[in-house]
């Protein structure tokens, strides 16, 4: 893949939303002619296709591309991404078991930019199986850093949803007040 292939991709995604659901069929037909333009079987090109079944309402049809991708070899930031949609995917179709089986490894994965992304849909898929205490307290850790104030205290907090015994987290204690 060259540079040049991956800003069309990049522009073509940019106009989904130029497609109304009546026309989603002309978007899939896009990323279709983008993937084919990679050799047959593309790790790429399947997550990429994957992606636009997703997009447009057809969790049934990504799924299997997703998987196919991931066992290809699709890695990195894609491969990342795959496994996020695979879950979202998967949580659609009434299977979150499977979305937290694929997104749980990913916690322990170093940390970029899409950490919070596997902690939201993991929360989601959590709180579909009736373990929303979990979920919350997933969400609340990937919210915790990007608030203004208040980010230790959330933290514990979040903590204390799943391990109430925690003796270590302080439960009022909110920092110095801004000035």
């Amino acid at each position: 893949m060259h540079q040049e292939w991956e800003d069309r991709v990049a522009e073509a995604w940019g106009r989904l939303d130029d497609y109304p659901e009546d026309r989603a069929a002309e978007f899939r037909a896009v990323i279709d002619a983008l993937a084919a333009e990679l050799p047959a079987g593309s790790p790429v090109g399947l997550f990429e296709r994957a992606s636009a079944w997703d997009s447009t309402g057809h969790s049934d049809r990504a799924v299997p591309l997703y998987r196919e991708a991931l066992a290809g070899g699709l890695a990195g930031r894609r491969g990342r991404r795959a496994r996020i949609q695979l879950a979202s995917s998967l949580r659609n179709l009434g299977r979150p078991q499977e979305g937290v089986e694929l997104l749980t490894p990913e916690l322990d994965a170093a940390p970029e930019e899409l950490g919070d992304a596997v902690r939201a849909f993991l929360a989601l898929c959590l709180a579909d199986l009736g373990r929303e205490r979990e979920g919350l307290s997933l969400a609340l850790t990937a919210l915790a850093p990007h608030l203004p104030r208040y980010q230790r205290s959330t933290a514990n907090y979040a903590r204390l949803l799943v391990d109430p015994e925690d003796s270590q987290a302080p439960r009022d204690r909110q920092g110095p007040p801004e000035g």
